[in-house]
């Protein structure tokens, strides 16, 4: 085996800076969606993804591949979100071993009560603060990640 590649100076600072930086936003955002709206960023995603479904409802693998979260991880969080009223699972009726995940009535209102205030925070602590060409830039270095993930993801199959 090969000596690691450490990382540079230069490196090991915009990694850090990177990392800081998501901590920062995720711990700010978390905090906000809590204390006004008594939901989790994860509550929030789901309520998000199925609020942006055509009829408000998706295949629960369908939901746990776009949050990219583990079967088990969905369906205990899933189950916390249906006793507090924002979720209901159905019978698929393609496919009676699938679940349909349903956004409630008041999953509805909790999201679209949270959704404008969230986005004015994302706005205050990112969007509003870079240039267009930052922002361009940032878009860029996102989608050459994500595209690099994939292909490890395809490999490791």
């Amino acid at each position: 085996m090969s000596d690691p590649r450490w990382l540079d100076e230069r490196e090991q600072r915009a990694w850090r800076s990177l990392m800081a930086m998501h901590a920062g936003m995720s711990e700010h955002l978390e905090r906000r969606l809590r204390v006004r709206h008594g939901m989790s960023d994860a509550d929030y995603q789901v309520l998000a993804h199925l609020s942006e479904s055509p009829e408000g409802h998706l295949r629960s693998f369908a939901l746990g591949n776009s949050m990219r979260w583990e079967k088990s991880r969905l369906s205990q969080h899933l189950t916390r979100m249906e006793k507090r009223g924002l979720v209901r699972r159905e019978r698929c009726d393609d496919d009676h071993r699938g679940a349909e995940i349903v956004l409630t009535p008041a999953g509805r209102d909790l999201i679209e009560a949270a959704a404008a205030p969230h986005t004015a925070d994302v706005r205050d602590v990112l969007i509003d603060h870079i240039t267009p060409e930052q922002m361009d830039v940032l878009c860029e270095i996102g989608d050459r990640v994500r595209a690099r993930l994939a292909a490890i993801a395809q490999r490791e199959d």
